[in-house]
């Protein structure tokens, strides 16, 4: 199944002076997937190893010599290893250090050799005590989930994905194509982002293999906090696990996990399953300025689950639930759109950046106001509420726009696109003029794009 991030290693690949490729991202994301598509798209021989499955290979990168290392390479997979005509992949390097390291020497030594590396528990590697990054020889790809743009090219809706791509704001979309879109939307929610979870979808067009990989996956998920968590913490683990997904929206109050285990315990294990991948941090910040990570707030913080299939599988929702309603604001209070918003709004940057969300509060008795996200587009800052129907109150976005000065605001919600100038009195009887687009669901992997043409 194609994946965007395809199009940024074919260029890679071209390159002359090229640095090894690390992709990061949580297990069962596509990352081997996606490394054996661009052999095949490259017609270059594949040589891959797996230092998970098969540990004992790690011993073949304890040498300095990248030379030799390939030379052991070739003896072990009985495969010849040619700089320019070879894609060495090492899965699972987070299994060896001694791997990571000799990344470098592959850079410094060996640069005609195209070597991409993946961890989907890389984080824990890193940070170990005494572990040093070969910095400035590696480059990193972030990957999510499937977007909905990638899901629909899976469905062959190749069509629909193209008119979303070439999408201008003020064209018009027709309604029966509005509600096509939307009811893929719904489908969306249910098998997410997961690649094996949609091919299983699209093999049988029921949700019943597709619920059983999203069961399977989330089981893995809890069987690999062995790996990463003491004994002891793996109930706390399990319980955050199954809360998590009923949380989303919702400022993170360490009260709902338990009562009775300390505030930093709970954080040490949230942290964990941040690394991991599987959970993130939507932190607030008071978004005076860019980056909007320098008026971070750590206290005050929402969390993402990784997939909104996986959502809502943990809810023990199906599509039985969304089949009959016009409004998705009616399952689970909204939050599955806001999950589904959030993570794609998290991957929306450079594949090379980490991955980051934000969202905006303000806590007074007699003018409290939130937003669901923040995001920037160069400097400019861009207020997004989320509504899962067509209507809802739009207070914190203008409360926001007033306060910061700013001049566009952004909603997702069910509704058909449209672009306003918009003027309006606050309580306290002064305006705040600016320019509110308002876009359907399924435009959300297009915002930045639309944002830039206005």
């Amino acid at each position: 199944m194609y994946r965007q991030q395809l199009a940024y290693l074919t260029e890679w690949f071209k390159l002359k002076h090229r640095k090894p490729i690390v992709i990061r991202g949580a297990r069962q994301v596509g990352k081997s997937t996606l490394v054996r598509l661009l052999a095949e798209q490259s017609h270059i021989e594949l040589v891959e190893l797996n230092l998970e499955r098969n540990p004992e290979l790690a011993t073949l990168f304890q040498f300095r010599d990248p030379h030799k290392i390939i030379q052991l390479i070739s003896l072990q997979t009985g495969k010849t290893i040619q700089p320019d005509q070879t894609l060495l992949f090492i899965d699972e390097i987070q299994a060896s250090a001694e791997a990571i390291v000799a990344l470098r020497y592959f850079y410094e030594e060996l640069p005609a050799l195209h070597v991409i590396a993946a961890g989907s528990l890389l984080e824990f590697t890193l940070g170990k005590t005494g572990f040093s990054m070969p910095v400035g020889r590696i480059e990193y790809l972030h990957l999510g989930p499937m977007t909905f743009a990638e899901f629909l090219l899976a469905m062959g809706e190749h069509k629909l994905a193209e008119f979303l791509e070439h999408y201008q704001i003020n064209e018009e979309i027709l309604k029966p194509i509005h509600d096509k879109l939307m009811e893929l939307v719904k489908i969306y929610f249910i098998t997410g982002g997961m690649p094996e979870s949609i091919q299983a979808y699209v093999e049988d067009k029921t949700f019943k293999t597709s619920e059983k990989v999203k069961q399977s996956i989330l089981s893995t998920y809890q069987d690999d906090f062995g790996k990463y968590a003491p004994i002891m913490k793996h109930d706390l683990m399990r319980k955050m696990f199954t809360k998590i997904p009923t949380m989303i929206g919702n400022k993170f109050k360490y009260s709902q996990i338990s009562n009775g285990i300390k505030s930093a315990t709970i954080a040490s294990s949230l942290e964990q399953l941040c690394l991991a991948r599987i959970a993130w941090k939507v932190h607030h910040t008071s978004a005076n300025g860019v980056p909007l990570g320098a008026e971070q707030n750590d206290r005050f913080f929402k969390v993402l689950f990784l997939d909104i299939g996986l959502t809502s599988t943990a809810l023990g929702l199906n599509y039985l639930n969304l089949l009959d309603i016009s409004e998705l604001n009616l399952v689970n209070s909204g939050s599955l759109t806001e999950q589904f918003i959030g993570q794609h709004l998290l991957y929306s940057n450079k594949t090379y950046e980490e991955p980051n969300l934000y969202y905006w509060i303000r806590e007074k008795k007699s003018s409290s106001a939130e937003l669901d996200y923040v995001i920037n587009v160069g400097q400019q800052i861009i207020p997004i509420e989320v509504k899962a129907g067509k209507t809802g109150r739009m207070k914190s976005l203008h409360l926001f726009l007033q306060e910061k000065q700013r001049h566009l605001g952004v909603r997702f919600n069910s509704d058909q696109p449209s672009l306003m100038d918009t003027k309006l009195k606050l309580p306290d009887s002064s305006q705040v003029h600016f320019k509110f687009l308002s876009l359907p669901l399924y435009l959300v992997g297009e915002l930045r794009r639309l944002i830039e043409s206005l």
